[in-house]
């Protein structure tokens, strides 16, 4: 790995134990001072504060099947551990680091959460109105796909502006390693 990869990857993991870090501490606050059957309004109606203990994945859709769950999590972990190390700019980095941080987050809950080992229930505390309950661990996981998003869209731009000039893309606008 060159000097500038690891940076690169530094970058990754470094977002990804930030987003871990509040997390877990965020979790361990909702149990500590939530209640399941109360929510404290933020913003309303609109935003909320609630407890809840997920066996599934977003919307609770595979609640039967947390263990199956687990197990895609840590796939999902290991392909964006490679993705990180491959990644070719400082954002794409950053990007990658926030949805590893969000697969994470939760996968310790699967892991480590009752009802046992591996088939844990993620918590949630963010109540958006009452569509669903979720927690930082899912902000992150959508952060990370807007600044990827984003990072394509203007990588995009780039290249129609230097095909409708005929200069050459900028080098280093590759996002991602094949």
């Amino acid at each position: 790995m060159s000097r500038e990869q690891t940076r690169r990857f530094a970058i990754a993991c470094l977002a990804a134990g930030v987003v871990v870090l509040i997390d877990q501490a965020t979790k361990a606050a909702a149990i500590g001072g939530l209640s399941q059957t109360e929510r404290i309004p933020l913003l309303g109606d609109l935003l909320g504060l609630q407890l809840a203990f997920n066996p599934g994945a977003i919307l609770s859709l595979g609640a039967g099947f947390t263990g199956l769950l687990t197990l895609l999590g840590v796939g999902a972990v290991v392909v964006l551990v490679v993705a990180a190390a491959r990644a070719r700019t400082g954002i794409w980095a950053a990007g990658i680091g926030l949805i590893l941080g969000g697969a994470v987050g939760n996968l310790i809950d699967r892991l480590f959460s009752p009802p046992g080992f591996g088939v844990g229930h993620v918590t949630d505390f963010l109540a958006y109105g009452n569509l669903f309950i979720g927690n930082l661990a899912d902000v992150a996981l959508g952060a990370g796909v807007i600044v990827l998003g984003l990072s394509l869209w203007a990588r995009h731009r780039r290249a129609r502006a230097s095909a409708t000039t005929g200069a050459s893309p900028a080098a280093g606008s590759v996002v991602s390693g094949s």
